[in-house]
Formats: C-alpha cells, structure tokens, sequence
C-alpha cells in the first residue's frame, strides 16, 4: 500500500529551506549554530510553526538515532547559558528520554499498538470506506487546509514542526475519525526523527490514553497564532472536531525494572554491533571495547507493515555508513538481515558481541532475534543517561523534571571529548 502525496506545497515561501545531511559532522555543525539561539529566544518562540523552522533546533534526526548524543546537546547548551535560562530547551531533550524510558518500562504498549497497526490495516483491505478517507488524509487531500499542508510537508520533507505534529494527530483523530495507530504509522514510515517511544506516546497522549481522559484538541484560533496567520481561520473553525472522545484503551500496566547494565569480557574476540538507536559508541570506547570486527544493523523497514519512506530509508542507512567511516576500521556493509549479522560473527571467529543498549522497537525485536540464533553472548551495555533517567520514568513526565539537574551530571559519563 502506497501513501505518497501527491500535490506540492502550496506556496513557494511554504517549502521549508531544510538538508538534513546524514552525518555526524552535520549534526554537531547544526548544535553549534543553533546552541545560541537556545535560551530565552528559543522559550519565546519555540511553539511558532513557520517556513523554514527558524525557531528550533531541527536536531532530532540526529538525537533520534544518537549520531549526536542527548548528553552533548544539553553540553553544548549548557556551555552557553544557565540551566535556568535553557530549561525550556534542556527539558525537550528529556521529554524524549522519558518517552523513551515509560515504553522500556511497558513494552506491552508498544506491542499494542503494534497490533492496533494490524487491525487498521486489516480493515483497510476491507473497508473501502475507511480505505478512501485514509488516502486522503495521507496525500494531504481532506480540504483542511493546515492538515494537508503539514500531509504535504512530512512526505516530501521527512519532518514536521512539532507543534504541527500535535495538530496533525488531533485533526487526524477527532476531525477525521481515523484509527490513531494508523496516524502513528504514517508518522514513524516517514518522519526521518520517528521513534517508536516518542512517536507512538505523543500520539496516545493526543488521543487521550498516556494521561488518562486528558486529550488534546487542535483550535483554528490556536493554529492561526502559532503559524502567523497562514491559513484561514474562519474557515477552519468551521471544519475541526468540538468533541475529542477517548477511545477504548486497557489500563496502563505496571511498570517493569529498568535495564540492568552489563558489561563484556576482556581478552576475547569482541565484535562492535552498532544500530540505528545507537550510531556513537563513545561511552563504549571509554569503557575499554577493543573489537576485532565492526558491523551495523539497520531496521527501519522495520518501522511498519507498510512501505517505509525512502526518504527514511536512505538518511538511515547513509548514517549508518558514516559511522564506518567514522571509526576508521574494517566495518562491513550495513545489514539489516539478521542471519547476515549471525553469519558475520561466525566469519570474524567472535567469542561475544556487543551492541549499544536498544530500547523498545524494531531494532530490539531484531537483537532479540539474533541473540536466539547466536550461540555466542550479544551483550548490551546502557549508557549513564538512561541509567539515571529511566527509573524516574514511572508515571508523568514531572517524576523526571524533578530530576534533571541529576541527569545534567551524569553528562561526564555518557561523553567522552
């Protein structure tokens, strides 16, 4: 099933200026310019969804997959101003650690909503009702204006604004009546940031199911202040949902441990996995990992049961390949097979693997895989932010604000310089 759009943007002036160059250096070139805008500037104006998105970090992409680290943005910032004056700032960068750490603890929800995926595709083939209103709203062709823009946009540009993305979801659900797992998925197939955690708890928080009855209602006069009046309002507020219904949802479940660290043997034959969640392994070089062979799994086919962007597919597997280069060894060909990774490690004569700690999502599922068809240990070490970070994140995104001037300190141990 196909879902690209199928118009252009409308105007000239709304086609955001953005090139996200899939590299490390990009990353940290776009932190350096954007570290002085990170104060009272980027609070003031953080929320304001304009061509180009001049007033915000457009870091994601690269946080998302850790070419540049949550632990040297907040660095980076926090060489500049006061934590105060970036708080704003510095608790975006920790939102998607908490996201991050609520899925770990409940990994149920992600496999829910994985099924929930299923059940709207399921109903795609049969419904041919529901077929027609779901292309529409991918190709950006509903008559909402803002929606089909932002439709548009993440299609051909692979981001969107994230206070673009709460509208979307909202228009998406309480306007459309379209399944929510089914919005999620068109985000995580095409936006090059789509992280299961991040991605599929600001949906379920839209739809009124992470903070349980509270929904979030997208308003004509709300999205014609934060965009600077780009679209007509008074139309609009004739065309959005007054009532935002909560749908069936099993209560949230307990939340499990955090990850235990782990660490490797010395003085055996050690291979260095690296993956999409993880493409900087500093923390593991600090640690003393000396391996004899390098490799990379890519997964983000694996996003979704339909066609994955390719503009998701190429910035993932290019950083992958820039990670190779980077480390300057024998790293072979990125992989997303995972017999290819088994036979990989049975050609290097590796006694043990290890591989960044990978949180909920197709990148676990595929280590998972491979650790049951390895005789050999796959050994997955968690970087000093998560392990401060993730035992707060219990319930709401307050627990872990409490805590962020401890996760600030835990800065020295998850970067090296």
């Amino acid at each position: 099933m196909k879902d690209q759009a199928s118009l252009p943007l409308d105007r000239a002036e709304d086609r955001p200026d953005l090139d996200f160059v899939p590299t490390r250096k990009a990353g940290l070139d776009r932190l350096e310019a954007f570290a002085p805008k990170a104060g009272r500037n980027y609070a003031a104006r953080r929320n304001h969804d304009l061509p180009g998105h001049p007033h915000v970090s457009s870091l994601s992409p690269y946080i998302r997959h850790r070419v540049v680290t949550e632990a040297e943005t907040c660095a980076a910032i926090l060489d500049r101003f006061a934590p105060s004056t970036a708080e704003k700032f510095l608790q975006e960068v920790c939102w998607r650690t908490y996201f991050k750490g609520w899925l770990e603890r409940r990994p149920a929800v992600w496999t829910a909503y994985r099924a929930g995926v299923e059940r709207g595709r399921n109903r795609l083939a049969t419904e041919s009702g529901l077929r027609r209103e779901w292309e529409a709203a991918c190709k950006g062709e509903t008559g909402i204006e803002p929606f089909d823009h932002w439709a548009r946009e993440l299609v051909q540009t692979g981001y969107l604004h994230n206070h673009a993305r709460m509208w979307f979801a909202s228009i998406w659900m309480h306007t459309l009546r379209l399944p929510w797992e089914l919005g999620a998925d068109f985000f995580l197939r095409h936006l090059l940031d789509g992280d299961p955690a991040s991605n599929t708890l600001s949906w379920r928080w839209v739809a009124g199911l992470h903070t349980k009855g509270k929904t979030y209602r997208a308003r004509a006069s709300n999205i014609g202040k934060y965009t600077d009046g780009r679209f007509d309002a008074a139309t609009l507020g004739h065309q959005l949902a007054t009532d935002t219904p909560v749908p069936d949802d099993a209560p949230h479940p307990d939340p499990i441990a955090p990850p235990d660290d782990a660490d490797w043997q010395r003085g055996v034959k050690t291979g260095l996995l690296l993956h999409d969640d993880d493409l900087h392994p500093d923390y593991l070089f600090a640690r003393g990992l000396d391996a004899v062979a390098t490799s990379v799994l890519t997964a983000a086919e694996g996003r979704s049961p339909f066609e994955v962007s390719g503009h998701v597919l190429s910035f993932t597997r290019a950083l992958a390949e820039d990670a190779c280069e980077r480390l300057g060894k024998d790293c072979c060909t990125p992989i997303s097979d995972v017999d290819a990774i088994a036979a990989w490690a049975q050609a290097a004569g590796l006694d043990q693997i290890v591989t960044p700690y990978a949180p909920v999502g197709p990148v676990r599922d595929r280590l998972d895989r491979l650790d049951a068809a390895l005789d050999i240990p796959v050994i997955r070490p968690v970087r000093a932010w998560d392990q401060r970070a993730w035992p707060h994140c219990t319930a709401g995104f307050f627990k872990l604000k409490k805590k962020i001037p401890d996760l600030m300190e835990s800065i020295p141990e998850d970067m090296v310089a």
